[in-house]
């Protein structure tokens, strides 16, 4: 599930809790291909090689699939999870608030292959959404959520494209927090043109000395100049928080 945990002994991951797995298979990009009904979504994962559906699956989190849902506007975003059918596909409710472009992010991880992130694209026909490239401002400003009050430290300041940026979210009140689908928290990062996009989790969950606030990392590497959207969600006494963010960031100059 995180590419980068290395180990030179069995175990599992400290992040996400999975076993590793010794001598991962050469990385093969997967299909997803989307049918849309009214009031949901049909999911079926392909075999790149063979072209067979593909019915085994690892379990991720908790989920043997997580979908992330954004529209272009970036002011809707779902991360949700849908259900194994009998004939290997699956199945989601998904009702898309307006029309216009929305970006669907599938992340799976098929057994005997490696974790998979592939995006597609759904067009919601109709008047009111032309096709443009979302605009957002920058805001960095502290959010408050159903029962959680979150901060955004980033270290640089000032995030630059294609080196890493330590990403502190700063949680209060710091009781009651506690892991959300197997992980302290997840994130997901979002170019304004939805053509990157990055879905990661805590590095290091720390507290400051006087404990008035829990510090969870996530480590990032931008990979272009240009506005993200960051979605976080964290659980806190059973309710999760979704807050959002608009980090510019620039490039080496």
């Amino acid at each position: 599930m995180d590419k980068d945990v290395r180990s030179a002994e069995p175990g599992v991951c400290p992040r996400c809790g999975m076993k590793l797995v010794a001598g991962i298979p050469d990385a093969r990009e997967f299909r997803v291909l989307l049918e849309r009904h009214p009031g949901s979504l049909i999911l079926r994962v392909q075999d790149p090689d063979s072209g067979k559906p593909v019915r085994d699956f690892e379990i991720m989190h908790e989920k043997l699939y997580h979908l992330f849902v954004v529209s272009q506007d970036l002011g809707f975003f779902q991360h949700i999870h849908p259900e194994a059918q009998p004939d290997g596909s699956f199945t989601v409710p998904l009702q898309f608030p307006h029309p216009g472009m929305y970006r669907i992010l599938s992340d799976f991880y098929p057994k005997g292959a490696t974790p998979q992130l592939i995006a597609n694209t759904v067009i919601i026909p109709g008047t009111g959404f032309p096709l443009a490239v979302a605009n957002p401002v920058p805001d960095v400003a502290p959010k408050k959520s159903e029962n959680l009050d979150v901060e955004l430290v980033t270290e640089p300041a000032k995030p630059i494209a294609g080196f890493k940026t330590l990403m502190f979210f700063r949680l209060k009140p710091n009781d009651g927090i506690e892991p959300y689908i197997g992980a302290m928290g997840h994130m997901l990062a979002a170019s304004a043109d939805l053509i990157d996009m990055v879905h990661g989790h805590p590095i290091y969950v720390t507290e400051p000395p006087t404990g008035d606030y829990k510090q969870l990392q996530f480590n990032m590497i931008f990979p272009r100049e240009g506005m993200y959207r960051i979605w976080v969600q964290f659980q806190r006494k059973g309710v999760v928080n979704t807050v959002a963010f608009n980090v510019p960031v620039g490039k080496l100059q």
